[in-house]
């Protein structure tokens, strides 16, 4: 968007990313011009009010025409002056009082419109998200889903809590998808994965030659998140010089990018998740105080698997049904006995080490806990020192998953040696594709009977 009126473009940019729309704002033809030049777009808006002579306004356009500028949509103030696209050599002309549903429907007619595919996202992920949450049969999760949609209907921050892996993440985004804000943005910002000085222009964004590297100019989270919401994951971590521009963002909704003069404003609703003490870490010295509190207006607090035993099998279930059919095991289904003993186990990873327990289970075959052994844990849910590996009796569907295996194998051997190697030949020979064979012969433990000479 080229020098829209300031006055209208929070709103404008609201709109367009409410509808997945990815947006750039310049103030000038010339930044305009350095941003077609360092990239692609699929749409230029270009406001063309208080411009002088038509002649001057066709020209700007023509400069902006090129093969990164995709169709041009004018908006202008002279409605009776014979100003059409023709006559501006554009492909749209709006003009104002600005309508979104026209700028909507303008776009629909000339690009293909992101928001069909942003609402079938939202579908999939709210139908996702309400099947998940379906599953907190828990006291201690009823309780937390009754706070959280409770605080869904009223913008006010939120900081969720608990331990590495027990769903922080989920419980934001059930907060935004039951939200009046699930329309726009979900952006997620892990306030742990970089260091200081990438985290800001990370969160805040720069202007263009703010830095030795800073070519062009970049769009913050926040700035992305406009009319949506921001989740900022690990808050805990974030450095103290950042902790003081966050909170002023909170008071007024107002930032600045790095390098730039200009206050940016946003509507932003923002959610934070930690799995420390971070009142502790207030009285350490180590977050600050005016920050917790202004965080921590409603704080959801998510219990460890541990004190969910009876979600257990309902995650175990649901993972299964996803995962088997993600990596085509159908009809995978676990053990009544293998459940108990998943069940038992402590989960120090939480969720996360359940979905990823299942995720081995369907990957190896291996419904009754054959070859992947649980963890030892004490009662607090800590790992404890792994004792030396019990021998295990294979099960007669292991015994014939081995036998098949080496047979595969002998074949696989006896045809790369006949071909001399040559594995286009061999996957033709043997019927199947040349990746499942690489596939094949890269498995742990397969054998050619002796070394492979180079392709």
């Amino acid at each position: 968007m080229v020098e829209v009126d300031p006055a209208t473009q929070p709103g404008l940019l609201g709109f367009l990313r409410g509808r997945g729309y990815q947006c750039l704002a310049v103030a000038s033809t010339g930044e305009a011009l350095q941003a077609l030049a360092d990239g692609s777009f699929g749409c230029t808006l270009i406001d063309l009010s208080g411009i002088g002579t038509a002649e001057a306004r066709s020209i700007q356009c023509l400069k902006l025409r090129g093969p990164n500028s995709g169709p041009i949509i004018a908006i202008t103030d002279l409605r009776d002056n014979g100003v059409d696209a023709g006559s501006l050599e554009v492909e749209a002309v709006l003009h104002k009082p600005l309508s979104f549903a026209e700028l909507h429907q303008a776009i629909d007619n000339l690009v293909r419109p992101p928001a069909e595919t942003h609402g079938r996202a939202l579908e999939q992920t709210d139908g996702r998200i309400r099947q998940e949450t379906d599953l907190w049969r828990s006291s201690k999760m009823m309780e937390a889903r009754q706070i959280l949609r409770e605080a869904a209907r009223v913008d006010v921050t939120v900081l969720v809590t608990g331990e590495t892996g027990t769903g922080k993440e989920l419980v934001a985004h059930a907060i935004h998808q039951f939200s009046s804000r699930r329309g726009g943005p979900f952006v997620k910002v892990n306030c742990a994965a970089m260091p200081r000085e990438l985290l800001e222009s990370e969160l805040f964004g720069y202007e263009r030659g703010a830095f030795t590297g800073a070519h062009k100019l970049k769009i913050g989270k926040f700035e992305a998140a406009h009319r949506g919401t921001i989740f900022l994951d690990e808050i805990g971590d974030l450095h103290p010089a950042l902790q003081a521009k966050l909170l002023h963002v909170l008071q007024d909704g107002e930032f600045s990018r790095i390098g730039g003069k200009s206050t940016l404003t946003v509507d932003v609703r923002v959610l934070a998740a930690t799995n420390q003490d971070l009142e502790r870490a207030v009285t350490e010295g180590r977050f600050r105080e005016d920050l917790f509190y202004r965080l921590n207006v409603i704080q959801v607090c998510v219990p460890p698997l541990r004190e969910r035993v009876v979600e257990i099998p309902l995650l175990a279930n649901y993972f299964v049904e996803r995962y088997a059919k993600l990596y085509g095991r159908g009809g995978f289904t676990i053990a009544p006995a293998v459940m108990e003993r998943l069940k038992q186990h402590r989960y120090p990873g939480n969720v996360r080490e359940l979905e990823n327990l299942i995720k081995r289970m369907i990957v190896l075959d291996d419904p009754y806990l054959t070859r992947i052994r649980l963890p030892e844990v004490g009662a607090n849910g800590a790992r404890l020192a792994s004792p030396a590996p019990s021998v295990v009796e294979p099960t007669l569907r292991e015994i014939g998953r081995r036998a098949s295996q080496a047979a595969e194998s002998e074949a696989i051997a006896k045809m790369l040696e006949q071909t001399g190697w040559n594995r286009v030949r061999t996957a033709r020979a043997l019927r199947i594709s040349y990746r499942a064979l690489l596939y094949k012969i890269k498995q742990p433990g397969w054998t050619a009977g002796g070394p492979q000479p180079a392709r």
